[in-house]
């Protein structure tokens, strides 16, 4: 049974509501993953207030871009790695692969570390060695669980997103100065602004978003038993509309946690002239001082909370675009021995990642390695995504609308401007 069928039988609303938030509510929540979360404090603590509005802007487009790529993934029956192998070169497939799966890997990483860092807060003392347990049980979880236990935990650990909200309710923000810094764009040319605004912009939109949203659309009809690519071709108007509910309240979910992080540290960090940071546990250790233990510790397991949520994410997001690429058998709903290189590649992404934490490297380093691969990757995958979601020969009859054609080649032009402005504040200064 599909999960629009579970949702039309099922009577009872909150029951109903859960049904409703599948693929589209996780890939909201590992959007704020550490490295993003660190992103955030960085933005709240150096700037303070002056890009709470953009919470505000980015909001109708990932929700556009995360809607096209579940649209791809429902109407299509394929994941976009798949749909780029069919559709277009190999010159545009394989580059597109490589620099999302090496981001990803390099990203996992700083993500592991985040959550030793965060544990370490916690505990008052550095646990760097607590990153292999975790490693090696996200592993395990994704090859022999069943889809939709992995589906439940992964709708558990979003709570870990409420520690932001309770965050920022503790600083007892000024009502006043919030709503005009949210709902009035700060306008300036200064570097550390510009790169600040690129950063987030890069955050919160970034390629392996893309392919795990399509590839988890696919997961969900074959957990339903359509297996066959065939019967997996087209999509009702419910099942679109419940994909539609799904995307937009993960991506809602997704910036108001962005907005309460923003908040948090610009009210405490960035006024009481702590400025310095440069991770999401850089922040929360400063927070301890000036709003109290608890806010430290609150805003420390939403980091282990969410970076548990984000490294099987981005390990998967992987192996779905490498298994879609070779034609291997992939799935999280496949078992192990007959999925094997797709889960070798689930393995392999986590532990190249875990080593990283070790080599000494700065987390900031490795997320701005990221953030530029994620850069250069972003606009031109959007640029085909916008073609393939138009194009009849992939989507038939259901083909994207006006006002997610208009969102859609609005925000691949912004990302166009974000990675010239990259380019501008990385060497131009």
């Amino acid at each position: 049974m599909t999960r629009a069928q579970q949702v039309a039988r099922e009577r009872q609303p909150i029951k109903k509501a859960a049904l409703i938030l599948g693929p589209g509510f996780i890939t909201g929540a590992a959007d704020d993953d550490p490295s993003g979360i660190g992103t955030y404090s960085v933005a709240g603590a150096s700037l303070g207030l002056a890009t709470l509005w953009t919470a505000l802007i980015t909001f109708p487009f990932m929700a556009a871009v995360q809607n096209i790529c579940a649209r791809l993934g429902q109407v299509s029956g394929s994941g976009l790695a798949g749909i780029l192998k069919e559709h277009y070169p190999r010159w545009v497939l394989y580059p597109a692969v490589a620099l999302v799966v090496v981001a990803n890997v390099v990203n996992v990483g700083a993500d592991l570390g985040a959550i030793a860092d965060a544990a370490g807060i916690i505990v008052g003392t550095r646990v760097p060695w607590l990153v292999v347990p975790i490693a090696v049980a996200l592993v395990a979880m994704q090859v022999f669980a069943r889809y939709r236990f992995i589906e439940r935990v992964f709708k558990y650990l979003t709570v870990a997103l409420l520690a932001y909200v309770v965050d920022a309710v503790l600083v007892n923000p000024p009502v006043a100065d919030t709503i005009r810094a949210t709902i009035v764009p700060t306008i300036s040319t200064d570097h550390e602004y510009i790169a600040t605004v690129v950063a987030i912009l890069g955050t919160t939109i970034s390629p392996y978003l893309f392919f795990w949203q399509t590839s988890q659309e696919v997961e969900e009809e074959k957990s339903a038993g359509r297996r066959q690519r065939a019967q997996r071709r087209g999509a009702s108007r419910f099942e679109l509309k419940i994909a539609t509910i799904d995307v937009t309240v993960g991506m809602w979910v997704s910036n108001v946690v962005m907005y309460f992080i923003i908040l948090a540290t610009a009210l405490t960090l960035h006024a009481n002239g702590k400025t310095d940071i440069s991770t999401g546990a850089d922040a929360a250790e400063a927070l301890k001082p000036l709003a109290g233990n608890l806010a430290g510790v609150i805003f420390a397991v939403g980091m282990i909370g969410t970076g548990l949520l984000a490294v099987p994410v981005l390990s998967g997001a992987s192996a779905y675009a490498v298994s879609e690429t070779f034609g291997w058998r992939e799935g999280l709903d496949e078992d192990w021995w007959r999925a094997r290189p797709f889960y070798g590649v689930v393995a392999l992404a986590t532990l190249v990642g875990l080593v990283i934490p070790f080599t000494g490297v700065k987390p900031i380093d490795a997320l701005f390695f990221t953030s530029v691969l994620n850069g250069v990757a972003a606009p031109f995958l959007l640029v085909v995504i916008m073609l393939v979601a138009r194009n009849t020969k992939v989507m038939g009859q259901q083909t994207i609308g006006p006002v997610l054609t208009v969102l859609g080649w609005t925000v691949t032009i912004a990302m166009f401007v974000a990675l010239l402005g990259l380019a501008m504040t990385s060497f131009g200064s």
